[in-house]
């Protein structure tokens, strides 16, 4: 990536690139763009969001600089960790001058201490990371990241054990960016991860930021590899307990893994959409529990819904993504078990109780059947056409007709269950085409039928 290409949005490298070097000119101090966007950049994969390193000076004075030069508003300062951050449009540059980063034991604090440019780069995570380009654009190699970018190998700067006690946030980002970039973790990586994994427990690491490396890697070109490498570092059981529990999970029928490999072929079978890949990675985490021995797991969609809201409240994903994810999780049995023999009426029910998730849940379907040996994944084609065909019905078939206050003055009575009964027995006519989708007809068939 030359310095004449756009770095997204906004400002060019170039442009980029000559305000931090004026900056860096007129305050008299030597700085370099490290990390990911170097990376990135020897990559030619996008990545707006430089990180500027101070060799010689003050990193939050060189912040200060650069937004007047940017016209930029002035630097977010973080005076714990020596930080600084400036807003541009379709950019966000973080400044820092050189430093060391490490936990206590019992610590989620960093230690920050400043450092030589060297030992700034030796602490950092990946040698793929330690790359730097300075302000002419010139990428400089001094630990060793371009052979490893070549070869597509994690390797740390320093011994894994030291990198990882340093940050054990770095066991989840080796993983998330082998998911990511496609890149093999070192052979010393796993072992030492398998050595420290009761470090990512809090309160050492948060619960939030493990969490956001889980979405990345999720969210990442492969993730059923962060699941396997999660696996085996002995970190899924550290994170996901649920998920671990479905490893020898025995299945019979069309399955042609155990639940836990069956559930990493479903999530590999899913389109790019987060909460779709959430909904696959908890869609059978009830069988454990719901395991008769016979290869039945009875229940297990009631029970796993109620298993993916507790683990997603754990992992402080908001309210509305849970409500995805256990709609997906008690439904996904629905499209799976659809039969040429239904009649509309259990076609719009399917659609009325999926409501705005029912394309995510026809996709986990989709995927459902593409990672076990089931004979007839067309059957969901002719399903999707039903759903299509009722979905687009004038009048709708699946809208309430009539409210409890009509049900009420229509039949005299007082409010209570019963209005809620009532409500819900003429909105399954409707659905079964009983009664035509009016209202004028809904009210009719209350007046008529007193034993409703």
């Amino acid at each position: 990536m030359g310095a004449h290409q756009p770095v997204g949005p906004g400002l060019s490298e170039q442009e980029l690139l000559r305000l931090l070097n004026r900056a860096a000119s007129d305050l008299g101090v030597k700085a370099w763009i490290v990390g990911g966007y170097v990376r990135d950049a020897v990559l030619e994969r996008p990545h707006p969001n430089p990180d500027v390193v101070v060799e010689e000076g003050d990193g939050l004075q060189l912040a200060r600089r650069f937004a007047e030069l940017a016209g930029a508003p002035p630097p977010v300062i973080f005076e714990r960790f020596g930080t600084a951050q400036v807003t541009l449009p379709g950019h966000l540059v973080e400044f820092v001058s050189a430093r060391a980063e490490s936990y206590a034991p019992d610590s989620r604090k960093p230690d920050v201490r400043r450092a030589t440019l060297e030992e700034d780069l030796r602490r950092r995570d990946f040698t793929v990371n330690t790359l730097l380009m300075d302000l002419e654009g010139k990428i400089h190699d001094p630990l060793g990241g371009l052979n490893d970018i070549k070869a597509r190998i994690l390797r740390t700067p320093a011994e894994p054990m030291r990198t990882f006690a340093d940050d054990p946030l770095r066991m989840l980002r080796a993983i998330r960016f082998a998911a990511e970039l496609g890149f093999e973790l070192a052979p010393d990586l796993l072992p030492a991860m398998r050595s420290l994994k009761a470090r990512l427990a809090p309160p050492v690491i948060s619960i939030e930021r493990t969490a956001d490396e889980l979405r990345r890697m999720l969210a990442s070109e492969r993730p059923k590899l962060a699941l396997e490498l999660l696996d085996e570092a002995d970190l899924l059981e550290v994170i996901l307990p649920e998920i671990a529990a479905c490893k020898g999970v025995a299945q019979s029928g069309y399955h042609t893994h155990d639940v836990f490999g069956h559930t990493l072929l479903t999530v590999a079978a899913t389109p790019p959409d987060l909460l779709l890949r959430v909904g696959a990675l908890f869609h059978d985490v009830g069988k454990p529990k719901t395991a008769k021995g016979d290869g039945t797991f009875i229940g297990h969609e009631e029970v796993g819904a109620e298993m993916a809201k507790a683990a997603l409240e754990r992992l402080r994903f908001a309210q509305k993504e849970i409500d995805v994810v256990v709609t997906l999780v008690r439904l996904h049995l629905r499209p799976v078990f659809y039969r040429s023999e239904w009649t509309d009426g259990a076609v719009r029910r399917l659609a009325r109780d999926a409501g705005p998730r029912l394309d995510r849940l026809m996709a986990l379907a989709r995927a459902d059947i593409a990672a076990s040996a089931y004979p007839e994944p067309q059957k969901l084609d002719e399903l999707q056409a039903r759903l299509d065909r009722v979905r687009s019905e004038e009048p709708s078939r699946l809208a309430p007709l009539v409210s409890g206050e009509e049900i009420m003055r229509v039949k005299g009575i007082r409010p209570g269950p019963e209005v809620g009964r009532i409500k819900r027995k003429l909105e399954e006519l409707v659905i079964d085409g009983e009664i035509p989708p009016d209202r004028e007809a809904v009210v009719d068939y209350m007046s008529t039928h007193p034993d409703l």
